[in-house]
C-alpha cells in the first residue's frame, strides 16, 4: 500500500521553479540526447559541447548532464523551456520521481517549492506508476573517467 493508492493531484503551473533557482542535475539518457540533438539540429558532439557537462557518478564513471547557468537556471531555460517538445524524461516525469513518491512526507516537502503539487488534475495510481517506470528506466549516459567527450565538472 502506498500513500498514492487513490492518486495524487498535480498540474504544472509553469512557474519554472523546477528548471531554475536551485542547483541540480538533469541527467541525459541516450534517447534524451538523440531527441535534443534532433530538436536543435545539432550533431551529438556539438550539442554536448554547447549544452552539457559531465559529472562524477557513484559507480566511478561520469554521466552526461545539462549545464546550468551561474544562477542555477537550466541551460535550456529562457523564459520557458526552449526544448519543451524534446525535454528529457527526467523533466517530463517530474514530480513523479522515486524519491518524491517514497512517502507522503517527501511529497509534501516537494510541495513547498512546487505550487502544482496538490492542485489540478488527479493522476491515477496506474498513471503515476507509468511515470515512475519511465523515470526509473531512463538510465543516464555513462562515460569512462578517461573519455574526453563533454565537459567535466
Amino acid at each position: 500500500m502506498s500513500f498514492f493508492d487513490n492518486g495524487l493531484h498535480f498540474t504544472c503551473t509553469q512557474c519554472s521553479h523546477c528548471c531554475r533557482i536551485e542547483p541540480g542535475f538533469v541527467f541525459l539518457s541516450r534517447d534524451d540526447l538523440t531527441k535534443l540533438c534532433r530538436w536543435f539540429n545539432l550533431t551529438e558532439e556539438r550539442f554536448i559541447e554547447k549544452y552539457c557537462r559531465r559529472v562524477p557518478y557513484y559507480d566511478e564513471t561520469d554521466v552526461l548532464c545539462l549545464r546550468e547557468t551561474a544562477a542555477y537556471d537550466c541551460i535550456l531555460w529562457n523564459s520557458g523551456c526552449t526544448a519543451y517538445g524534446a525535454r528529457p524524461v527526467q523533466c517530463s516525469t517530474y514530480p513523479f520521481w522515486t524519491r518524491l513518491l517514497s512517502d507522503r512526507a517527501a511529497w509534501n516537502d516537494e510541495k513547498k517549492s512546487c505550487p502544482g503539487i496538490g492542485t489540478g488534475r488527479l493522476w491515477a495510481k496506474n498513471e503515476i506508476m507509468e511515470q515512475l517506470a519511465s523515470y526509473a528506466h531512463n538510465e543516464p549516459l555513462h562515460f569512462p573517467k578517461n573519455d574526453s567527450r563533454g565537459e567535466r565538472n
